[in-house]
């Protein structure tokens, strides 16, 4: 599909603002350090863990609500608020640190996450849409991933130096800052909706409907109660947008469980610690190089997508039973896979979705992404407890093969 030329300034000022919201968002120095900082202020690692658990569990409860109030007030609002819900958790850690402290900036910072999940893909497709450039939605979405990635390579760069200058005090006033300067960029994001149609015959969602230029959100948009029955309704009646938030969570949950074990993993096949980042860099820039290939993997058939599958589990699971450093070159062609992947499975769900609760059906996935994570969590620390966390690796990575025939069937 051809842009206007008219529209091209439109469609690069929305990358160039997505870039840069991404970027900023994982470019939070605090991140490589945090769990650092909860250990030095007296923590023991089941209180640790019990943050995380609180953490992924305000996602999940907030996920959907949050969806859901992106489509009926404001997309552009809850990206915005999102970094700052963050900037404050990570002000109460370094400012008062202490269990409690921790707590709460968990809770924000959870808030935030849930905040933008949903609403971030809701506005950019839309706004793609208006524009008549919804072909190019992949190539954002997976240049967007790699921004990601390297916003979070940033931080782990910069955060050692900011630390040694200034302590959790100076890695927390940057950690602010970048959250300040990404709401500041959200603000610049565009967002043009119209209040859905009735209902027609054959249309149970009412017709899609794009904005006229510069038209912004009417006074008889949905309201909260109409967006969460709207994409219920949505995920329900149609088999295909079903199967679609499914597929983002079978393909999404694993593989970024697994990231974060990557440098246990590492540590665990003889890697001394001053050699831990760089195989953890190793695997960023696969990830990085998936995004990128997002373009490209649009042209996958559903057994081209399934074979990307069963590729990047097999390759994850020799890296990880070889137990030599150089085996993560392996596990970071199955990360490059996993993240083309996951975009192409985003991809998927919103060429699907018709109606008008598109950050509602979003969130849905999101939160099915969670609750497998959360599981995900349980199994994978029994499994690597008993067997370790090579064996572990390769066991986990054996349900994308059920995925893979689940796509080959053509229910998918």
């Amino acid at each position: 599909m051809l842009v206007a030329p008219a529209r091209v300034p439109a469609t690069r000022r929305l990358a160039a603002t997505l870039y840069g919201y991404a970027f900023l968002t994982d470019l939070v120095l605090l991140y490589p350090l945090y769990v650092l900082l909860f250990a030095d202020t007296g923590l023991s690692v089941g209180q640790i863990s019990s943050l995380f658990v609180l953490w992924a569990a305000t996602g999940i409860v907030l996920e959907v609500p949050s969806g859901v109030w992106a489509d009926a007030v404001s997309r552009r609002l809850l990206l915005c608020l999102a970094p700052l819900l963050a900037a404050a958790g990570f002000a109460l850690w370094v400012l008062l640190p202490s269990y409690p402290a921790f707590a709460v900036g968990f809770l924000l910072w959870g808030a935030g996450g849930a905040l933008r999940s949903g609403a971030l893909e809701a506005l950019v497709f839309t706004e793609l849409e208006r524009l008549g450039a919804a072909d190019r939605y992949a190539r954002l979405i997976g240049r967007t991933r790699t921004a990601e990635v390297l916003g979070a390579v940033g931080s782990g760069v910069l955060a050692g130096p900011v630390y040694a200058l200034g302590g959790y005090l100076a890695v927390g006033v940057a950690s602010v800052a970048t959250c300040l300067l990404a709401a500041a960029v959200a603000a610049r994001f565009p967002e043009h909706r119209r209040p859905p149609s009735a209902p027609v015959p054959g249309e149970p969602y009412g017709p899609r409907a794009s904005a006229a230029p510069g038209e912004g959100p009417g006074d008889d948009e949905p309201g909260w109660l109409d967006s969460l029955r709207l994409g219920l309704r949505e995920v329900r009646a149609d088999r295909r947008v079903r199967a679609a938030v499914l597929l983002v969570a079978a393909v999404t949950a694993i593989w970024g469980g697994l990231d974060e074990y990557t440098g246990l993993l590492a540590a665990d096949i003889g890697m001394a610690e001053v050699g831990v980042p760089l195989l953890l860099l190793l695997v960023w820039a696969g990830m990085t190089v998936g995004g990128l290939l997002a373009p490209l993997g649009e042209r996958l058939s559903h057994r081209g997508y399934a074979g990307l599958l069963v590729f990047a589990a097999a390759a994850t699971a020799a890296g990880a039973l070889l137990r030599h450093p150089a085996a993560f070159v392996l596990l970071a062609a199955a990360f490059a896979a996993f993240q083309l992947a996951t975009v192409l499975a985003d991809v998927r769900l919103q060429a699907r979705i018709t109606g008008s609760a598109r950050a509602t059906v979003t969130s849905l996935a999101g939160m099915a992404t969670d609750l497998t994570i959360v599981a995900f969590y349980a199994g994978y620390g029994l499994l690597a407890g008993a067997v370790g966390n090579p064996a572990a690796f390769a066991v986990a990575v054996l349900p994308y093969l059920l995925v893979a025939l689940w796509l080959l069937t053509g229910r998918a």
